[in-house]
């Protein structure tokens, strides 16, 4: 695989490509090669600096898939932190995020990111891209021309992209991503799919996860090969893109399978396309799905376990002729997976408990979270808050959450922040959410509240709508005369779960 790459940063991570080969394609056929992404990067990277942007400030970005966005993320993560939020947020969420961050900038387009652009004051850099037919990326900041060029050089320390995961008792946890834990991140996911620069894979995950940025989107960098965006997923027309660019690969969430399916039906492309393999990760994919997709597209689907903590890839089932165990994510890929009980004592083999992980692409910690740190790493280890158990050959089977995390088609909703939502009403004296079973989502959050006024529950799900992005909103509202308690009046969320729909959340 060349040079070790632990001192690499993602400025080394833009040199592996050759100069004429495409880097990213549009999917309306714009074309930026090696060459004109790494100059492109490094002129941006020293217009931020110009403006101001030092390497630890944060700059927000609010866009679709595309080359705005890839390139825009690139350049921040050289002069800077970069901090991409979803463009679906709400008002409220989006100060949440540029606060707790203390955003020094703000990457929006001009019809794209309005609602954050309304929150940003004069301490935070309101900065625009935008983007030629040639897919020359460009900041359309006043005096943009006027600045100078800087040597830039992020450490392997340096901090290169901040992400939230949610939180099951408080808000969102600020996740750290080092230089160092995305190159070898990269590296592991480049390692275990054999990527090359003949390698095309086409990005249908969105750019402000850790699954369309790192596995998509640097993997692909690393390897010299091309990444394919279009500015979102859609089902219709997903074969005949694959297909028009020659596609190798791509890696997308169990929802995203049953979507093309639904759509290809009684019909096959095997034998029609460039797939070598398709990659599952972020919930859990049933059999049925993974033999479906396989009997359509005429190769393997591989399954992968990852999360925002591990900066993405933690384990993965091996392509042919390595191992693939239905049902299972695979061995560790590049990192230490172990089982642990509650006691924080290493069990043994076939032994059902915490799965824990240990490797080089794991935070450092949670940023300013002293309680979450506490919790979540034991010496070396890092508790994923997910229940699993490992076979004689290190192959890991997840066995369910531990965590009261809802997981929607691959988003992790924190139930508190739906709670704090319902609380803001002056209708509801008390509110628990939780996560229930659905046929293609794998999980939907519903919540139980106890009414101190008169509302409906339709009046309820239209003020979450104001207040939180589509996929947190609650698609049920139980409005009930008490919530479920334990014996020592706690609060369980599984236990709510049970007794007010009559189904487990687990």
């Amino acid at each position: 695989m060349g040079k070790d790459i632990a001192g690499d940063t993602l400025l080394e991570l833009l040199s592996r490509g050759l100069d004429n080969h495409p880097a990213i394609v549009s999917s309306d056929g714009v074309v930026v090669t090696y060459s004109s992404l790494r100059k492109q990067v490094g002129m941006l990277a020293c217009q931020l600096r110009s403006m101001g942007i030092q390497q630890s400030d944060r700059v927000g970005i609010v866009q679709p898939n595309g080359v705005e966005s890839i390139i825009s993320f690139l350049a921040v993560t050289i002069a800077g932190t970069a901090a991409p939020l979803n463009p679906a947020y709400k008002s409220d969420e989006f100060e949440f995020y540029l606060d707790d961050t203390n955003a020094k900038g703000l990457i929006t387009s001009d019809d794209v990111g309005a609602d954050a652009r309304n929150l940003i004051g004069n301490d935070i850099l309101d900065i625009r891209v935008s983007s030629t037919s040639e897919g020359l990326v460009k900041f359309t900041n006043e005096n943009i021309d006027d600045y100078a060029q800087h040597d830039i050089a992020p450490d392997e320390d340096d901090i290169a992209l901040v992400l939230h995961t949610s939180g099951t008792t408080s808000r969102p946890k600020r996740v750290p991503l080092r230089h160092r834990n995305l190159i070898v991140s990269v590296r592991n996911i480049v390692e275990t799919y054999s990527l090359t620069s003949t390698d095309v894979s086409l990005c249908i995950m969105p750019l402000f996860h850790v699954h369309g940025l790192v596995a998509s989107t640097l993997a692909t960098l690393y390897s010299g090969g091309t990444i394919v965006v279009p500015p979102s997923f859609s089902p219709m027309g997903f074969w005949q893109l694959v297909k028009e660019h020659d596609v190798t690969w791509f890696s997308a969430v169990p929802t995203m399978f049953q979507s093309v399916l639904s759509r290809t039906r009684g019909k096959t492309v095997a034998g029609e396309t460039k797939l070598r393999f398709i990659r599952s990760c972020s919930a859990a994919l049933s059999p049925i799905t993974l033999k479906e997709m396989e009997d359509v597209s005429g190769v393997p689907v591989v399954e992968a376990y990852g999360m925002t903590e591990a900066a993405h890839q933690m384990a993965s089932n091996l392509l042919p002729p390595g191992q693939r165990v239905p049902g299972s994510v695979g061995q560790g890929t590049g990192v230490k997976i172990a089982i642990m009980d509650e006691e924080d004592h290493l069990q043994p083999t076939g032994t059902i408990g915490e799965v824990v992980i240990s490797g080089a692409n794991v935070i450092d910690g949670y940023e300013s979270n002293e309680e979450a740190n506490a919790s979540s790493f034991v010496g070396q280890w890092f508790r994923t808050g997910d229940r699993g158990v490992l076979n004689e050959e290190g192959v890991l089977t997840l066995q369910g959450r531990l965590k009261e995390l809802i997981n929607r088609s691959g988003e992790k909703i924190s139930p508190i922040e739906i709670d704090e939502v319902l609380l803001s009403h002056e209708c509801v004296s008390e509110a628990v959410a939780f996560g229930v079973p659905h046929s293609v989502h794998g999980e939907e959050p519903v919540a139980a509240v106890v009414l101190k006024n008169d509302i409906s529950e339709r009046e309820l799900i239209n003020f979450c709508k104001e207040k939180i992005a589509t996929f947190k909103v609650p698609r049920k509202i139980h409005i009930v005369e008490s919530i479920p308690r334990t014996a020592t009046g706690k609060i369980q969320r599984r236990i709510v779960a049970e007794v007010i729909t009559g189904k487990s959340s687990q």
